[in-house]
């Protein structure tokens, strides 16, 4: 699972589902009360057809608020060693090229400059997404006040300080 993604809680096909098990809910519910002889059959079926639908919206609603958790944990982490001290960047995977065991070409956007380039990352201990945002401490031998930037940016994997999802 990608955990860049936000996850999705309603999807058109849910919607539908859901549109519809409520309209026969409500058709059985009225037949319910005429056919007062057999409203405990017509529960159940009601009860039976809507539990797994409700399961799933709840299942979804809290894989959101786990992600949503997850995430605002990541950026304090990012934020609380951004301003620590020190010389940082951050900077977006746009997207990855060309994975190798030892690392991956990737196309990455200066947040502050945006500016986009490719660049190599040495492989890290955790996967990374496109969209994922990447605090680094900028190696000060490839970017230099007043020079021009490199052609390819190359970022060691000790530079690498934490890494959120783009929001």
């Amino acid at each position: 699972m990608n955990p860049v993604l936000k996850p999705k809680v309603a999807t058109p096909a849910l919607i539908v589902v859901s549109a519809v098990a409520l309209a026969l809910a409500i058709i059985f519910m009225a037949l319910a009360a005429a056919l007062s002889t057999a409203a405990g059959w017509m529960l159940l079926i009601i009860a039976a057809g809507g539990i797994p639908i409700l399961l799933l919206w709840a299942r979804r609603v809290r894989g959101l608020q786990i992600w949503r958790a997850e995430t605002n944990a990541q950026w304090m982490r990012l934020e609380k060693l951004k301003n620590s001290g020190g010389t940082t960047a951050e900077i977006t995977v746009l997207s990855i090229d060309a994975p190798q065991p030892t690392g991956a070409w990737i196309t990455i956007r200066w947040n502050r400059f945006d500016f986009v380039q490719p660049a190599w990352i040495e492989a890290l201990p955790e996967h990374i997404w496109p969209g994922s945002v990447l605090l680094i401490s900028p190696d000060p031998s490839q970017v230099r006040p007043g020079l021009p930037w490199p052609a390819t940016y190359r970022i060691a994997g000790d530079h690498v300080l934490a890494w959120a999802p783009m929001v």
